[in-house]
């Protein structure tokens, strides 16, 4: 298997013909390199005019290997082959490298490039590429790449304190920079002030910049960019080469496209294009990079960025996000993510970079869709939501993550989903997560160090078997699959304090689909020990920002939650915005208007004897009577339109069905009131055609005639939400919460439920 790497880019800020001085002085031996024992010229050529060396060396390097792997190999040296083009009218050197040793078992090749920086001429760049690919090895195959990898990793965070070693000592004994090539050839006819080109991949010059560069890079440049020299390191044939038989792959190397599969290099073709494009964009306009950034925003990916704003990465890591960039570059239009947001994908794939493209390309086109970049500037959320949502944005934790509080005993999940419904409640918790990303762009700009995520406090207090209610967790779990496919690694530390007895069960439901490197960010306190001053709440928040209900001195802000009154309670029609894409493909909840000789009737196909159907709705307006039925035979749905341009109603049985014949009752018709939460089962003890049917009921018979003439005009229809799930019957042992209303009865659930007359009573009732 090829091993492929990419490094950032690595500034200088010292002119290019003093850092070629400073390379120079490394051979033919370089005393900060022991295992560089020599080099020999193999040829050398000048052009006419001395603006093009071309020189090709070959190198000898000490085995950089257990002693027993040398004695099965018999070896003791290592060769490679190194040529280095320096054109002075670029002001460029290209490195190419391959070894010589063992080339047809092992086969590494490297390639780096020296250019100028394209805003400062004063300034010079670094870039490298490298592949690996171990073939065989007398059986240590494995052990070869992973010592490879090791080597090249060390040789990196190496390299540039050697070349700045040298530069320094030039400094020091005086050394004045020479004029550049072109002011000494004037006549030349590149204009002295155009912008540089390097040759590309196939030998073309690239082409140049066409807008102005605003880079501004950092002043600790010199220090932090030990990471390029490296890689330079690894050309020169300095500390690589005989260190590891690691393969390095230069873009214009012709060698190395000959050797890497055709997919690949069209995936990570055109590197050292893109490189001043990254360079071009400024650190300080790309910030933190929570999440999308500007239509135009290219990448800037170099190592003093890297570690201001994105963290220590691996050499494998810097790589990956560096191809996963360019992959995007040629592939995506639109606006692009910013990398910290590329490296929460990576993280969340392992830094598989095929599995990480393939997420964030799906959730690009999510975000697009429902054009999610603008959720923050138009979203706003009901007042329902916004009074009884409990939770919000609190300070910072210990570690200067955003912290978010929860108030999760306190919420009524019920009343939320029937009130502000799933859709609102999905926006607004993508608000929570976008209002997050931009957060912590804030806390790296306050740190001055990279805050990729955010903290989230649960307070548990008042959590109990209510929020078991099955709906509510469906709904749930819905939205944590959307929020793990679009925010992966967003949430740094989840702390869950107070949590009751119940808390295990609801967390067995919730957990599986939790992503596992998120899970293990779970710390969870039971009782009052929350407080205690080892591995307690003050030390991963602030004791000053502890929030009062908390124990602590802090006033928090967040809303209390508490019940929400059915009168509250809306239809998933009203609930629906036609202004905007739905989020949710499918509600939980559905809904529907009967009036009288128009039921509503559901179809459930039942294929296990011993399932058992559950329900759960609610009377939004009028009467309606609730009955269950069952066929042994198929039946079919038809739609029936309630008016010419009123809404159409399922309906299963027609009036050439007969009771008794085609169908049978199997729970006695129950009469619900108008404000009603119902809740109920049934144990089907045969396999067939089950009908939940809802039929509006007119309590009016007994009234004058006045009476029931007002009574048909205000009531003359029923409107109903409703829910149903089957479940095995091994999982609904023991579930007696499963339905549980927030703020209501329920009923007894009878796993015993014969579907007789007798059983129909203690199946279902009406809550009061």
């Amino acid at each position: 298997m090829v091993q492929q790497y990419k490094s950032p880019v690595r500034v200088y800020k010292h002119p290019f013909e003093l850092v070629m001085a400073a390379y120079q002085k490394r051979f033919p031996t370089c005393k900060m390199i022991p295992i560089f024992l020599g080099s020999e010229i193999l040829s050398d050529f000048k052009s006419d005019d001395e603006a093009v060396h071309v020189v090709e060396r070959r190198c000898k390097l000490n085995m950089d290997a257990p002693y027993l792997l040398k004695k099965i190999v018999g070896v003791d040296y290592i060769y490679f082959i190194q040529k280095n083009s320096l054109n002075w009218r670029d002001r460029t050197l290209k490195i190419e490298a391959y070894n010589e040793s063992f080339s047809s078992r092992i086969m590494v090749i490297e390639g780096c490039t020296y250019f100028i920086h394209p805003e400062n001429p004063d300034w010079t760049c670094f870039e490298q590429t490298a592949s690996l690919e171990v073939k065989s090895f007398f059986g240590f195959e494995n052990t070869v790449e992973k010592m490879a990898v090791k080597q090249y990793a060390a040789s990196l965070k190496k390299g540039k304190e050697i070349l700045l070693y040298y530069i320094n000592e030039l400094l020091e004994e005086g050394y004045q920079c020479p004029p550049t090539w072109t002011e000494l050839h004037p006549s030349d006819p590149t204009p002295s002030n155009s912008e540089p080109t390097t040759p590309d991949a196939e030998g073309a010059p690239k082409e140049k910049l066409t807008k102005k560069l605003s880079l501004e890079v950092p002043q600790s440049n010199s220090v932090n960019s030990r990471h390029a020299e490296a890689h330079h390191h690894n050309h020169h044939g300095n500390h690589i080469h005989g260190n590891h038989p690691h393969r390095h792959r230069n873009q214009s190397s012709e060698g190395t496209s000959e050797s890497t599969p055709s997919t690949s290099r069209a995936r990570q073709s055109s590197f050292k294009d893109n490189t001043r494009r990254r360079l071009a964009s400024s650190t300080m306009e790309r910030g933190a990079v929570g999440g999308m950034g500007s239509e135009e925003e290219v990448s800037k990916v170099d190592e003093d960025y890297i570690e201001q704003y994105l963290g220590p990465l691996t050499l494998v890591q810097e790589s990956r996000l560096i191809e996963l960039r360019e992959w995007l570059n040629e592939t995506h239009k639109g606006k692009m993510p910013k990398d910290m947001h590329l490296l929460r994908f990576l993280r969340a794939r392992d830094f598989n970079t095929e599995k990480a493209h393939e997420m964030i390309t799906e959730s690009l086109a999510w975000r697009k869709q429902h054009q999610v970049d603008k959720i923050l500037s138009t979203w706003q959320p009901p007042e329902i939501l916004t009074r009884s949502f409990a939770g919000g944005w609190h300070y910072n934790d210990i570690d200067g993550r955003p912290l978010y509080i929860v108030r999760l005993g306190q919420m009524d999940v019920k009343g939320l989903i029937k009130a502000a419904g799933e859709e609102a409640i999905l926006r607004h918790v993508l608000s929570i997560n976008e209002e997050g990303l931009r957060r912590t762009e804030e806390a790296t700009r306050k740190a001055g160090r990279p805050i990729s995520s955010w903290t989230c406090l649960v307070d548990c207090e008042g959590l109990s078997m209510r929020h078991l209610w099955r709906p509510g967790v469906k709904a749930l779990l819905r939205m944590i699959e959307v929020v793990e496919a679009n925010y992966p690694e967003t949430m740094g530390k989840l702390l869950i304090v107070r949590a009751p007895r119940v808390f295990p069960v609801i967390w067995t439901l919730v957990s599986p689909f939790i992503d596992e490197n998120t899970r293990q960010k779970f710390l969870i306190y039971g009782g009052k020990n929350y407080m205690e001053h080892i591995g307690g709440l003050p030390d991963h928040i602030d004791p000053r920002f502890i929030p009062d209900f908390l124990g602590g001195e802090c006033y928090c802000n967040v809303p209390e939650g508490g019940l929400i009154p059915k009168t509250c309670y809306r239809s998933m029609e009203d609930l629906q915005n036609p202004d905007e894409l739905p989020l949710c493909s499918e509600t939980v909840y559905k809904s529907a208007t009967v009036q009288k000789g128009l039921p509503q009737e559901v179809l459930i196909h039942i294929t296990d004897a011993h399932q058992v159907l559950t329900w759960d709705f609610d009377i939004l307006r009028g009467d309606v009577v609730f009955s269950v039925l069952m066929s042994r035979r198929p039946l079919t749905v038809h739609k029936e339109p309630m008016g010419p341009m009123g809404p159409t109603n399922s309906v299963v049985i027609d009036k050439s069905h007969v009771c008794g014949v085609d169908y049978r009752q199997v729970e006695l018709p129950l009469v619900c009131k108008a404000g009603a939460s119902i809740q109920g089962s049934h144990v089907c003890q045969a396999p067939g055609w089950y009908i939940l049917q809802f039929k509006f009921y007119s309590s009016s018979s007994s009234l004058s005639k006045t009476d029931q003439a007002k009574a048909h005009h205000h009531h003359h229809k029923s409107k109903i939400m409703y829910y149903y799930e089957v479940l095995s019957h091994e999982d609904f042992r023991g579930s007696m919460s499963s339905l549980k209303s927030c703020h209501s009865g329920f009923s007894a659930l009878s796993i015993s439920s014969t579907g007789s007359s007798k059983a129909s009573g203690s199946s279902s009732q009406v809550s009061r």
